[in-house]
């Protein structure tokens, strides 16, 4: 006989969901405690802007004093200047003229140290208020390398390292090599190339230097000296290089070149192992009398 065979349904219940539990809302806070912290905060903020107007109505009055006040007033005799050695001082003084007589503290002294910096020989400058009524000026003044000779026979000048035109000052003791080849017209990164390579020259020809009375930096490949020696004046075209040695071989062979060319004066030293010396500027003198023609006439002022 089959055994019966039983089964067991289970049924379970399916999960109820869990709905999330819900936050009370907030109570409307409510009380005296309330309305004191919230007058307290509004009296921080009144007192903090009643502050900040009266910092600011400080500082306004403050500043009126110092621009107002006739004890701040630069005079004339108040401005001090440090430095000059070349720089025209009237100049200087000029860039003040509209401070005299007013407050130090009323001068952009960002402005008037812009002014300043225009002026050829004023490379750099700084101004100090001296309170109560004076004003310090230091002056660093550029310094000249050479006497700039400008073609067509213009006005006189200087010039610096950093290719700076200086007006020539009324009184100054200066032994500087003239320098041709530039000009005002020619950019200052322009000039201040040449004014390099001329440079470059005089620290490299070292006991030579001296002698060295005018250099024309025009052509940066080809530098043209003028050389004194014993009297004479050589020119010589010293390329772009080498100077010393180039030197150092010219002087050596100078004699011989005198007495083999004792009318030349310009040489091309440009290639190391040779001196040439180039057609221009070294033609011979005119033949002179032809020496029958000379006895003659030196025999006819004997006989008188």
């Amino acid at each position: 006989m089959a055994r019966k065979q039983t089964a067991q349904l289970e049924i379970e219940e399916p999960e109820r969901r869990r709905e999330p539990a819900r936050t009370p809302r907030r109570e409307r806070a409510s009380g005296p405690g309330v309305w004191r912290g919230r007058v307290r905060r509004v009296l921080v903020w009144a007192g903090a802007a009643a502050s900040a107007a009266g910092i600011l109505a400080g500082a306004y009055l403050i500043d009126e004093f110092l621009a107002n006040d006739a004890r701040f007033a630069l005079p004339r005799g108040g401005l001090e200047i440090k430095g000059l050695a070349h720089a025209p001082r009237a100049g200087v003084e000029a860039v003040f003229a509209r401070d005299f007589g007013r407050s130090i503290y009323r001068i952009p002294l960002a402005e008037r140290r812009a002014s300043l910096l225009r002026i050829d020989w004023v490379k750099d400058a700084s101004i100090l208020r001296q309170w109560p009524n004076r004003v310090a000026v230091r002056i660093v003044e550029r310094t000249p390398v050479a006497f700039l000779v400008a073609p067509g026979g213009g006005a006189p000048a200087l010039i610096d390292s950093e290719g700076v035109v200086l007006s020539l000052p009324p009184r100054a003791n200066l032994d500087l090599p003239a320098l041709t080849g530039l000009t005002r017209e020619q950019t200052r990164e322009d000039r201040r190339e040449r004014v390099s390579n001329a440079m470059e020259l005089l620290r490299t020809a070292g006991p030579w230097a001296g002698r060295i009375s005018e250099i024309d930096a025009g052509d940066a490949s080809n530098i043209k000296l003028t050389f004194l020696e014993q009297g004479r004046a050589y020119r010589l075209w010293m390329g772009n290089r080498n100077y010393r040695a180039r030197l150092d071989n010219f002087l050596k062979f100078r004699r011989e070149i005198n007495r083999r060319l004792p009318y030349a004066t310009i040489f091309d030293l440009r290639l190391d192992d040779r001196i040439t010396v180039p057609a221009e500027g070294n033609q011979a003198p005119a033949a002179g009398p032809a020496p029958a023609e000379t006895k003659a006439k030196t025999g006819r002022r004997r006989a008188r």
